[in-house]
């Protein structure tokens, strides 16, 4: 409904305006002249009748949209229309604009009238716009809100620029999908987000390996800076993974193994190695004599180094699947050459002890799946340990699946090979997978025949 139409309105001493006066032509116009910016005030409003005016519980409604325009940069122009209003609200309307609204549904209230009421009657001669701030304080425009916290998020964010070139593309990724915003929600809350994360990743991977706990007591905050299901621990992983090459998944055991990949593990008990004929200690030379796999934990790798050893200059063949070390036990014995098998992605574990055996002058051969779940591990183990391929080519990937009856075919996103490029592009076309046990007879006459 329109309540405005034939308004009158108060004079300075409040009361009405003479029966047979009505709104001069320019207050029926839609423009409402907004006087001041919406974030100043005028000193000269009088706040006693503007309150009894526009103060009314009844019109919290209509002075909570105006504030919603300015706040927006929008003109005080046209109408606000209440779509069911109650009585007080109409009773209020009434009183603002001297006579009843008419019956109906809805209640609109022309802006333009409201502001020649204000003006006329010297309660605001600056008009409308000024009567909203007297009465409920200055109005931010959106866009300068918008801006402040863009520059918040933007100083936030700025630790990120003291990260290793390796980190940069991780730390363009978090800007740009959001992940500091959903973790944090604040820029106030970000900065010493990003500030830890930052100071964690400088610190990884950490040499040796050692719990997360004592690596958050160490660097951050305490030890509990990286307990699951925090914001920190969420960004830092994330970091991690990009750190260390660390391929998607989920769970608590890749959650364990992706830390790990950066040496931050649970325990000292929980990240183990299969090896075979590697020497050091009574308990491994007795597995050597016999020929049998024996797993090392991470704690005998960190406190009765060295633990394991080779002969000077002598090789180790690492394998990616413990059905190729059992092979061999299997088939050689005490008689075959040391062996390191990953079980997958490298473990703590794997890594402290291929670190110690390549820094005493091992030479580390290494042959996995031909898959890109299995080129990604091999990247991942060189980023750590410098090893040379072992059967591990473009060239023997092409005789492999020559020679294989049955291939299934290659699944997930395509990866690089940086010890052989040719390879990835081999594994493009052919687009079969050659896992090592369908190459374990060549594997086997390698190990037979000596280093390789």
């Amino acid at each position: 409904m329109d309540v405005d139409r034939s308004a009158t309105w108060p004079d300075r001493d409040g009361g009405r305006a003479a029966a047979g006066r009505t709104t001069p032509p320019d207050a029926t116009a839609d423009a409402v002249q907004t006087g001041p910016s919406p974030a100043e005030a005028r000193t000269d409003v009088d706040a006693e009748r503007l309150g009894r005016l526009l103060g009314d519980s009844g019109l919290t409604w209509f002075v909570d949209r105006l504030r919603q325009r300015m706040a927006r940069g929008r003109p005080l122009t046209g109408s606000v229309t209440l779509s069911d209003p109650d009585e007080s609200q109409r009773r209020a309307a009434e009183r603002l604009l001297g006579r009843a609204p008419r019956s109906g549904g809805s209640l609109s209230v022309r802006l333009a009238t409201v502001d020649e009421i204000l003006r006329r009657s010297g309660v605001s001669p600056d008009g409308l716009a000024a009567a909203v701030i007297a009465l409920t304080g200055p109005v931010i425009l959106h866009a300068e809100t918008r801006n402040r916290e863009e520059q918040a998020w933007e100083e936030a964010y700025a630790p990120l620029v003291n990260l290793d070139a390796e980190l940069a593309r991780w730390a363009e990724r978090i800007r740009r999908d959001g992940l500091v915003r959903r973790l944090a929600r604040t820029p106030e809350a970000a900065a010493p987000l990003v500030e830890a994360a930052v100071r964690a990743l400088r610190a990884l991977p950490a040499s040796p390996p050692t719990s997360r706990a004592t690596f958050a007591a160490r660097n951050l905050s305490g030890a509990h800076a990286l307990d699951e299901g925090t914001p920190l621990a969420t960004l830092v992983l994330s970091g991690i993974r990009c750190l260390t090459g660390f391929p998607d998944g989920s769970g608590a055991q890749w959650r364990r193994e992706a830390w790990a990949s950066a040496g931050l593990l649970k325990d000292d008990l929980s990240s183990t190695v299969l090896t075979l004929n590697l020497r050091g200690t009574p308990a491994l030379d007795w597995m050597a004599d016999a020929g049998e796999p024996a797993v090392l934990t991470l704690r005998s790798l960190t406190r009765l180094a060295p633990v394991a050893s080779v002969a000077a200059a002598g090789t180790v063949h690492i394998c990616e699947n413990p059905a190729v070390l059992s092979a061999a036990a299997d088939a050689l014995g005490p008689e075959c050459p040391p062996m390191v098998c990953l079980q997958g992605q490298p473990s703590a574990a794997a890594l402290t002890l291929l670190r110690d055996l390549s820094m005493r002058g091992a030479r580390l051969l290494y042959h996995g799946d031909f898959d890109w779940g299995g080129v990604r591990i091999a990247a991942a183990l060189a980023r750590s340990v410098p090893w040379l391929p072992w059967r591990y080519t473009a060239a023997d990937y092409r005789t492999a699946v020559t020679e294989a009856a049955e291939a299934p075919d290659l699944m997930g996103p395509p990866a690089a090979t940086p010890w052989d490029p040719a390879l990835a592009v081999a594994l493009a076309e052919r687009g079969v997978r050659v896992e090592e046990e369908m190459v374990l007879d060549d594997l086997l006459t390698d190990l037979g025949s000596g280093p390789h």
